[in-house]
């Protein structure tokens, strides 16, 4: 099959040429990947997948399914990934780092524990944590069942959004790329900013205060 009549270049002619191969569980494949290396980016190939489902090339069930699946797959490695590292690890790793106390390792312990499903639920819809979000999870140990199904419902709705999106816009599927990427590059920028807070706020209080300052 054919996706698109038009070569493509860098990214999106991967995807295209993986998908040609192997239809719908190759754009399983790829969302997979994506999880685990996240500069692949999932704007680029769940609209394509759409777009193939489109053009008949593959069907729309099967490119929500697979997508899905293969966005459950690569949570669920990175999962145990953060099983295997452990809590004690990260807590040892975490006490030698110069400006992280570990009572900012239970505090976020006692947030996980109390709102960790709403965490990988959500977490799933929003760029750079939709693959972290799972190495805390398996550090936590958050029942993997639970864990499944969070990550499944979540996956889902952020798939069939931008999966549709490439299917009703067909060749102008990149529009769908535009718009999530401006959005990825503001949570970045959020992100940024509040990392900077923080290191200001604890630099700031190692800092002794001189007298009649």
């Amino acid at each position: 099959m054919a996706i698109t009549n038009e070569p493509m270049d860098g990214v999106a002619g991967w995807a295209v040429s993986i998908m040609e191969t192997l239809g719908a569980p190759g754009a399983g494949l790829l969302i997979a990947l994506e999880n685990l290396f996240p500069p692949l980016p999932s704007e680029v190939i769940l609209p394509l997948a759409g777009f193939a489902a489109s053009r008949g090339d593959l069907s729309l069930a099967a490119a929500l399914f697979w997508t899905t699946a293969g966005s459950v797959a690569g949570a669920a490695i990175l999962y145990w990934i953060g099983a295997a590292i452990g809590r004690d690890r990260l807590r040892a790793i975490a006490d030698r780092l110069p400006l992280i106390k570990l009572s900012d390792m239970d505090r976020t312990e006692a947030w996980f524990a109390k709102h960790g499903g709403k965490a990988v639920f959500f977490g799933r819809m929003i760029p750079i944590f939709r693959s972290l979000i799972s190495v805390p999870a398996g550090v936590q140990r958050m029942r993997f069942g639970r864990f499944l199904l969070y990550t499944t419902l979540g996956s889902a709705i952020w798939n069939a959004v931008f999966v549709i999106a490439g299917y009703v816009l067909g060749e102008n599927w990149h529009v769908v790329e535009e718009t999530v990427s401006a959005y990825s590059k503001g949570v970045l920028a959020v992100c940024l900013v509040v990392a900077a807070v923080f290191v200001l706020y604890r630099i700031r209080k190692r800092v002794p205060t001189r007298p009649g300052i």
